[in-house]
């Protein structure tokens, strides 16, 4: 028999990666924010950052180092346009790719977008215990990445496994 789990909030980090969003043009951002705190998580920091890949990398490297911080969800930057670079800015830090997070979120995707979806290049991995995913820049995609994947795995009382029981400081308190 299986004991019932209690849930773990976590400290979440949103970047919202944008040459042209601000703080209240940021739906993107703001449905990230929604959906973790209505989750019951906490919003550690938010920021805007431009698609600038050294940018994009200095603000995710800062997090990942932060004790504060355990999950980090950027969104923007995923697709295929000139600047859009956020995988090439995040990739190199991670220690291990979530590889099946990108494949799932481009099957989901399909339903609602059919081919375009081969555009995204959404992702996730983990770097020094934080989890981090990368999602397209688009309000759907963020809500589809949350609600259908990123949600149940971010939920310790999810069975039989997810990201949570990875992360024992957490568990500790």
């Amino acid at each position: 028999m299986m004991t019932e789990r209690r849930f773990v909030a976590l400290p979440i980090a949103v970047l919202t990666i944008s040459d042209s969003r601000t703080e209240q043009t940021d739906t993107s951002g703001q449905a990230l924010v929604q959906r973790l705190e209505a989750a019951g998580h906490q919003l550690q920091a938010k920021q805007i950052v431009r698609d600038d890949i050294y940018q994009i990398r200095a603000i995710v490297s800062a997090w990942i180092a932060d004790p504060e911080v355990s999950v980090i969800l950027t969104t923007g930057g995923t697709g295929v346009t000139g600047r859009d670079g956020t995988p090439e800015a995040i990739g190199v830090l991670l220690d291990k790719t979530l590889d099946g997070f990108g494949e799932m979120f481009r099957v989901l995707s399909y339903e609602q977008i059919r081919t375009s979806t081969l555009q995204s290049r959404a992702m996730a991995g983990v770097a020094n215990a934080t989890y981090v995913f990368s999602l397209p820049g688009s309000p759907s995609a963020c809500t589809l990445a949350w609600d259908a994947l990123i949600a149940q795995q971010l939920d310790y009382r999810t069975r039989p496994c997810n990201l949570v029981e990875l992360m024992p400081r957490l568990l500790e308190k």
